[in-house]
């Protein structure tokens, strides 16, 4: 199992995840792409994919967290249009509207698994200030991954999902002092750092000492706010949490994503840190 961010910002953010179909009885399994969120058009996302060798057709499923433009986008267009089921829950279905998805909607549920190929993965609420919010940890085999972003505060059920990973997405959306600084009016800055806004960066390395453990490999920094951030900020919290355990640090961005990223391979060594 792998994954990359296709795009991680407030400008739009989309996560493939690669795992494997259930298995024949002539063949090996082929891959099972799923794609979390599509804060995009169809015409970027087309785009995202065409740089990693895919097509719309190449994907199985679509998971969308929440209703926030710069994660729904354009995916229950392009689940109607290329016929791909489409999972989210029902407060993100009604509040995106209801989109007519010809028959591709599929209910998720905080808590109840999904089965998408070889994968399984755990949906899991966050304190977000939209309808339903969902976040989701996927595992197969002996690998497991979360996806952990859009959040204003920690609790102990995201805690949860987010422990024992191979990898983790994990929000690092805001720097304070360049929030408190910015521009940004008064009710804004009280939304984001509020909580049910997004998280801090020394708030996201608290989560990341909890969940520290022997076997984390990567962590990516995700959801970085273009306007109250900075990759060297994040990257400081990182280093700060995990202080000199031999984990791969990385920040993913609004135009590149990140590169591939494969947990349970082989394990960095702390050589392989990002500078």
């Amino acid at each position: 199992m792998r994954f990359r961010s296709l795009a991680s910002g407030s400008a739009g953010n989309a996560t493939l995840i690669e795992g494997l179909q259930a298995p024949g009885a002539d063949a090996a399994p082929a891959p099972f792409r799923v794609l979390v969120d599509c804060g995009m058009n169809a015409k970027q996302l087309r785009q995202r994919l065409q740089g990693e060798g895919l097509q719309m057709a190449d994907l199985d499923a679509i998971f969308v967290t929440h209703e926030h433009s710069d994660h729904v986008g354009a995916a229950f267009d392009v689940a109607r249009q290329w016929q791909i089921p489409v999972w989210s829950s029902h407060g993100t279905w009604l509040a995106a509207g209801a989109p007519d998805t010809a028959g591709m909607w599929q209910l998720a549920r905080d808590g109840q698994p999904l089965r998408w190929g070889q994968m399984e993965a755990l949906p899991f609420t966050v304190p977000h200030d939209a309808r339903e919010p969902l976040q989701l940890r996927i595992s197969q085999q002996d690998v497991h991954i979360a996806i952990v972003t859009d959040l204003g505060h920690v609790t102990g059920h995201v805690a949860e999902h987010a422990a024992h990973c191979h990898a983790l997405l994990l929000e690092f959306n805001h720097d304070r002092e360049m929030l408190l600084q910015s521009r940004y009016p008064a009710f804004l800055k009280r939304r984001i750092s509020g909580r049910l806004g997004h998280l801090a960066n020394e708030v996201a390395a608290e989560l990341l000492q909890q969940v520290l453990h022997d076997d984390l490999q990567y962590v990516v920094a995700a959801h970085l706010s273009q306007q109250n951030n900075r990759p060297e900020h994040a990257l400081h919290w990182m280093r700060h949490a995990v202080q000199q355990a031999p984990v791969e640090l990385l920040v993913a961005s609004q135009e590149g994503g990140s590169g591939w990223i494969e947990p349970g391979a082989v394990a960095p060594s702390v050589s392989s840190l990002a500078a």
